[in-house]
C-alpha cells in the first residue's frame, strides 16, 4: 500500500464524521490528500471525529446526504477526482426503529451522490461506494459469500444497503459505461478499533462496561461474525480507489473481510477483550430476544486478494489489542491523534 498516490489528490468523503470516516480522514490527511468531508454531525458523544481534531486539516462540511441541493453545491466546489461514499445509517436496530429514515439515507443518499458525480462537468476518475457484508441474501451457509451471490438483505438496514448496491450498478451501466469514471462497491463486515462509541456494537459495549467496572452484557453470544480492525477496510477502500483510478478495468464489486480464523462468535470475541483488558473483566449472557439478526455470515475475499493483491495484516487478537491501546490512551487523557498516527504507521509497516 503506497499512500503517496494520494498526495495532492482531491478527495470527496461522505460520512467523514463517523467512526470509520474519521480514521479514513486521518489516513488521507497523512497521505497529503486534499480532503472535503460531507456528513451529519458525529452520531455519538463522545466521538472520534472531535476527539482527534482531524477537522483542522480538511474541509469539513456538516450536511444531510438527503439534501441534494446542498450536497451538489459542496460537491461542485470541491471538484473531486476521487469519491469515497461512507455516509449511511449503519445500525441494524435503528433500521427497525426508523425504516423510512434508513432507506432515505442509504438509498436516496446514494442516488444523490451519484447524481453529483454524473452532473459534474469534469469527470470524477474514481468512485467507491461502501456498503456491508449484510447486503447478501443470507442462507447462513458455512462458506463465505462471493460477489456474484444474490443481494437481498433481510432487515431495513441490510436491505437498504442492498438497494444502494443496485442503485450503483444501475448508474454504472446507464451513465458511466464510457470508462471515464470508474465505480466500485466494497462490502465489509464488522469493524473494531479505537474511537467507536456506537450503540448496539459489542466492542463499544465492552468499553463502556470496562469504564464503569461492570460486567459486559452480551445479548447474542453464539452469533458468528467476521471481525477486523478498522484500518483493514479503510486501506482496502483506498487501494480499490487507486487501482481503478489508474486502470478502470479494475472497477467492480469487492468483498473486504478478514481471514477465516477471524470469524468468531460474539462470546469468543468478548473473552478475548476481557483477556486483553485485564483487571478481572468478565461478561454475562443476557439474550434479549431482540429483532432478527443473522447468526452466521462471512465473506469470501478471494477476488480482492487475487485482483488487487490485498490481504489482511492484523488478526483478531491484534485488532483487539490496538483497540484497547487506543481506549486506554483516551481514558488517561493522552494524545489521541498521536495514537492514531502510531497505529496507522504500524499497520503500513506490518
Amino acid at each position: 500500500m503506497d499512500l503517496s498516490f494520494y498526495k495532492g489528490k482531491r478527495v470527496f468523503l461522505t460520512g467523514h464524521t463517523g467512526f470509520k470516516g474519521a480514521w479514513m480522514s486521518r489516513v488521507l490527511i497523512g497521505a497529503g490528500a486534499i480532503v472535503t468531508g460531507y456528513s451529519f454531525e458525529p452520531p455519538t458523544e463522545p466521538n472520534l471525529f472531535y476527539l482527534s481534531g482531524v477537522a483542522e486539516n480538511m474541509t469539513s462540511v456538516i450536511g444531510d446526504i438527503r439534501d441534494f441541493d446542498h450536497l451538489k453545491r459542496v460537491f461542485d466546489a470541491a471538484q473531486p477526482e476521487i469519491v469515497l461514499h461512507l455516509a449511511a445509517q449503519p445500525i441494524v436496530r435503528t433500521g427497525y426503529e426508523q425504516p423510512v429514515y434508513t432507506y432515505e439515507t442509504n438509498v436516496m443518499g446514494t442516488v444523490n451522490l451519484l447524481e453529483c458525480v454524473r452532473t459534474l462537468q469534469v469527470p470524477v476518475k474514481s468512485v467507491v461506494n461502501i456498503t456491508t457484508d449484510k447486503v447478501y441474501l443470507n442462507n447462513e451457509w458455512c462458506w463465505g459469500y462471493r460477489e456474484e451471490d444474490a443481494l437481498d438483505g433481510y432487515d431495513p438496514y441490510s436491505n437498504s444497503k442492498s438497494c444502494s448496491e443496485l442503485v450503483t450498478h444501475s448508474y454504472k451501466n446507464s451513465f458511466f459505461a464510457d470508462g471515464k469514471t470508474a465505480i466500485s462497491t466494497a462490502r465489509a463486515g464488522n469493524v473494531i478499533g479505537g474511537g467507536d462509541f456506537a450503540r448496539d456494537r459489542i466492542i463499544p459495549d465492552c468499553i463502556r462496561a470496562a469504564g464503569k467496572g461492570e460486567a459486559i452484557v452480551v445479548r447474542n453470544p453464539h452469533s458468528t461474525r467476521p471481525y477486523q480492525h478498522v484500518l483493514e477496510p479503510v486501506m482496502a477502500y483506498l487501494m480499490i480507489a487507486q487501482k481503478q483510478y489508474e486502470d478502470d478495468t479494475m472497477a467492480g464489486y469487492y468483498n473486504v473481510g478478514p481471514d477465516d480464523c477471524d470469524c468468531v462468535t460474539t462470546g469468543d470475541l468478548v473473552d478475548l477483550f476481557c483477556d486483553v483488558w485485564g483487571q478481572g473483566m468478565a461478561w454475562e449472557n443476557r439474550w434479549d430476544g431482540g429483532p432478527h439478526e443473522a447468526n452466521f455470515l462471512k465473506l469470501d475475499c478471494s477476488k480482492i486478494k487475487a485482483t488487487l493483491g490485498w490481504n489482511p495484516r492484523w488478526h483478531i487478537r491484534e485488532a483487539i489489542e490496538k483497540t484497547v491501546e487506543w481506549t486506554k490512551v483516551w481514558m488517561q487523557g493522552g494524545d489521541i491523534l498521536n495514537e492514531m498516527d502510531r497505529q496507522i504507521k504500524e499497520y503500513l509497516e506490518a
